[in-house]
């Protein structure tokens, strides 16, 4: 299928609750969806179902679906297909393509793999890009094939408030490729997110990559923020 495809039906198919999403600190529910014969299953993450955050506001679902907007737009190729939709059993929310894990590897036992060292280092720079809090290792899923990148609701603060557990590329140059996405969003622009995020958020998501693109190296951890420049627990 498609990731048009995939998009199709999670904006418009009809929507049943399966269960809950164990070990969520949210209330992550998993879903199927069925539109025309054609059946899936989603992660659905409803507005109503969060706990409050001191320093982010409600509705982290629309940026779930932001993360995956700026993965286009980047041409990263990182985050399942996510929509926003406003009809779920639970209210306004986002429904991204459920990944079939393999239920035991992630960052940590997929890092050394050679096949995948030019995933990670997009991971690397889409996270510098939008400013993820919150990239624990686990919040990498492996399907038996390929890589994917979950859970990105704690992006795109106006601080720097990055936290991330894929600190093996700091100081490395990114790659030639890599560097045109990043260069060639900032000059088309951030595309769907104006809609999805606030217009500082997004001032500062386009600024975040130029001045990714402009030093052509990935950042070092920030050894004068008040906090620990890595998620805990890290997995």
């Amino acid at each position: 299928m498609t990731r048009d495809e995939e998009a199709l039906l999670l904006a418009s198919g009809a929507i049943t609750v399966e269960g809950r999403v164990a070990g969520s600190s949210n209330q992550a529910l998993l879903v199927s969806l069925t539109l025309d014969g054609v059946s899936a299953l989603a992660c659905y993450k409803c507005e109503a179902g969060e706990r409050p955050l001191w320093d982010f506001p409600d509705g982290l679902w629309r940026r779930e679906v932001a993360a995956y907007e700026l993965d286009r737009e980047l041409a990263t190729d990182l985050v399942p297909t996510t929509v926003a939709r406003d009809d779920g059993p639970f209210g306004p929310g986002s429904l991204q393509w459920w990944v079939e894990d393999n239920l035991h590897d992630h960052y940590f036992t997929l890092r050394d793999r050679g096949e995948f060292r030019e995933w990670f280092g997009r991971l690397a720079a889409f996270d510098v890009v939008a400013n993820n809090a919150d990239r624990k290792s686990g919040h990498v899923l492996f399907d038996g094939t390929r890589p994917w990148a979950i859970d990105n609701g704690l992006c795109f603060h106006e601080e720097n408030k990055l936290r991330t557990v894929v600190w093996e590329y700091a100081g490395c140059a990114l790659g030639r490729d890599l560097l045109e996405r990043v260069e060639r969003f900032t000059r088309d622009g951030p595309g769907r997110l104006a809609n999805l995020l606030s217009a500082s958020e997004v001032d500062l998501v386009v600024r975040r990559a130029r001045d990714l693109a402009v030093a052509g190296h990935y950042p070092m951890p920030d050894e004068e923020a008040p906090w620990p420049p890595y998620p805990w627990p890290l997995i």
